[in-house]
């Protein structure tokens, strides 16, 4: 089975940048929870942590598609090492303001910041994928292992995390992923020798011209009812973690979710499939959220563990299937920001589901966030079988035109 991806990791620098990926993108891991928990424990208030969380979230979907739109004009080096090193001193300055506490408009500022500079690493490591792997069935490998990859971190992030935000103090949870962001994401982007040329196309157009496409637009949508669920079940965790008296285990619960991802997202990037990818994405989303709707059922930490371990089955290859499509979609030269869309829509959805989800939770307990996680499953399920017919059309106008492209030059 890990044959297809020892062969891509034998191309030139390819292990060295998917390697320095992974440390810089741990943080989309761990800050989201990090700030609930800092937030949460130093203020009492998860409405607060939810919405704090949020404006970390909602200026990195706002933020990340324009300094995508950039690195496809500039180069990754020369747009993201300033960005990052500014997300990473605004996310030391979050930190530095909740632990002295600071007014509350700052604790949105610079939480706001650190998210406006972070940009989508892992939409820089793909690119850099579709730029050293000529063959699509070698590109699927690489956005398997990518997806795989990004489930490791979401196994590791949230038990590190919730472990030093427990047992340390509640803002220690934020200080690795500052060092994460700033490490990983600086030896990343000096390896020079895989970094994509700029577009030799004209990628001067508008902010929105990537939506033009109304596949994207679907993708847009489904992403974003798929981060609410996310987002909602990051909140919901620690609050019924809480209830049951064992706040440290949320980590390990999330991190079990992850898991089951994991080894779903290996799996099926070991095998070539022949369906098409709007199909079997939408199956993918369907059976994610049949699965999540049962967790505001469970009654135990163990139960809901068990059934977030095979509800995590779905998360992998959904992502996989997406950020499949976006190749497909997105106009040419446009590449580094279709996928960033797709990644920021996750990330809004993130933010929505958190700060709902907080809020609920307030008033009704971990139920309420559980509720919140089954309403945006059924929104994802709306959306994807709306717009599946527009995803077939899509993909096939995007084929013609990528050999188009190619034939032309």
């Amino acid at each position: 089975m890990l044959q297809p991806y020892r062969t891509i990791l034998t191309r030139p620098g390819a292990l060295a940048f998917s390697s320095a990926g992974v440390v810089a993108r741990l943080p989309m891991s761990m800050v989201a929870i990090g700030i609930v928990l800092m937030i949460s424990g130093l203020q009492g208030s998860y409405a607060l942590a939810g919405q704090v969380a949020a404006a970390h979230v909602v200026a990195h979907a706002i933020c990340a598609p324009q300094l995508a739109r950039l690195v496809d004009r500039h180069g990754q080096a020369r747009v993201m090492r300033p960005a990052i090193t500014f997300a990473a001193a605004s996310l030391a300055a979050l930190v530095a303001v909740a632990s002295v506490g600071g007014p509350t408009p700052l604790l949105f500022l610079t939480a706001a910041l650190s998210g406006a500079g972070a940009g989508s690493i892992g939409a820089l490591v793909r690119a850099r994928w579709s730029h050293t792997l000529d063959d699509p069935r070698e590109v699927h490998t690489a956005y398997s292992l990518e997806s795989a990859l990004d489930e490791l971190v979401f196994v590791v992030g949230p038990i590190v995390v919730t472990l030093l935000a427990t047992s340390v103090a509640p803002q220690a949870g934020l200080v690795l992923p500052v060092v994460a962001l700033l490490v990983g994401g600086l030896v990343f982007l000096a390896q020079r020798g895989t970094e994509p040329p700029t577009a030799l196309q004209d990628t001067r157009g508008g902010y929105l011209d990537v939506l033009r496409s109304g596949g994207m637009v679907v993708l847009v949508v489904v992403f974003i009812a798929m981060g609410a669920i996310f987002g909602a079940t990051d909140v919901a965790t620690v609050a019924f973690a809480e209830e049951q008296g064992r706040k440290g285990a949320a980590g390990f619960v999330l991190a079990v979710f992850a898991l089951g991802s994991l080894v779903s997202g290996l799996g099926y990037g070991a095998r070539h499939w022949s369906g098409p990818l709007w199909r079997r994405f939408t199956v993918t989303v369907l059976a994610l959220a049949v699965g999540v709707s049962l967790f505001f059922v469970v009654d135990t930490l163990v139960t809901l563990a068990l059934v977030m371990f095979v509800t995590g089955f779905a998360i992998a290859p959904s992502l996989i299937t997406g950020n499949g499509l976006v190749q497909q979609l997105a106009p040419p030269g446009r590449l580094t920001e279709g996928l960033t869309w797709v990644s920021t829509a996750l990330g809004v959805g993130v933010a929505i589901g958190a700060s709902v989800g907080g809020a609920l939770i307030d008033q009704g307990g971990a139920r309420g966030g559980f509720l919140v996680v089954a309403g945006a499953a059924v929104a994802a399920v709306v959306a994807t079988l709306a717009g599946s017919r527009t995803l077939r059309r899509g993909t096939g106008a995007g084929r013609a035109a990528a050999d188009a492209a190619t034939q032309a030059a």
